[in-house]
């Protein structure tokens, strides 16, 4: 049951990482496979604008010095368009100028190279709970409590028992909480790439958290996905 959670986890944050070093690019891209944040890894620009228009992302970490422009370029970009995915800069550029434009241009976090993983992945976690708004590790919406660290649910003082792909579904729909999900997202991130579930497997799924949750918690927004109210 363990391993299933920690794999149904790995659905939960996605991160972009654009960083042109061959051997600094691999190491990271293992790294946070192993601590439950799967990542896309890019090494050039043009790349990173490409999946940041086509994918729904948890957190974008980006060098400044890459083959095809500078880092600040896609930062500016992104908050010109009022895109507010975390972005941490990861640069050996340790000048003031520097770490001003990008904390000033909408970085949520600047760290300079070398780094130790511990702390970037703390940063990481720090920068994604901001952004949604959460101050602990445990996502909290209402009187429902899901607590990825320790594997758990509860609602109100009630602990429950949930199924891994449950455990995902509710992760995906507290992170964004107040806001519509849509159903692809929620089948590209609850189901592994080489499973092809069936056409009610998630209204399924659905169905079976409002049982346990209450009706009320999860709503259908028809022809569009899910939404879990704030409150």
């Amino acid at each position: 049951m363990a391993v299933d959670l920690i794999r149904a986890k790995n659905q939960i944050m996605k991160i972009l990482l654009i960083e042109d070093d061959l051997d600094l690019g691999a190491a990271l891209q293992r790294a946070l496979d192993q601590a439950n944040l799967p990542t896309k890894w890019v090494r050039r620009l043009s790349e990173g604008v490409a999946h940041l228009q086509s994918n729904d992302l948890s957190c974008v970490l980006l060098d400044i010095n890459l083959p095809d422009g500078e880092g600040f370029t896609l930062l500016e970009q992104l908050r010109r368009k009022n895109n507010s995915v975390p972005v941490l800069v990861m640069t050996a550029r340790d000048a003031l100028d520097d770490r001003l434009r990008a904390l000033n241009g909408g970085a949520d976090d600047y760290v300079i190279k070398p780094f130790m993983l511990p702390e970037l992945i703390a940063r990481i976690n720090v920068a994604i709970r901001r952004s949604a708004g959460q101050t602990t590790n445990a996502w909290q919406v209402g009187t429902l409590v899901i607590d990825p660290q320790q594997q758990s649910v509860s609602l109100g003082d009630r602990v429950l028992a949930v199924t891994p792909r449950e455990f995902s579904i509710l992760c995906e729909l507290a992170r964004q909480a107040g806001r519509v999900v849509r159903r692809e997202q929620l089948l590209q991130r609850v189901w592994s790439g080489d499973e092809l579930p069936s056409a009610g497997a998630l209204e399924f799924q659905i169905h079976a958290l409002r049982r346990k949750l209450g009706v009320e918690t999860i709503r259908t927004v028809r022809g569009v996905g899910y939404l879990m109210p704030r409150s």
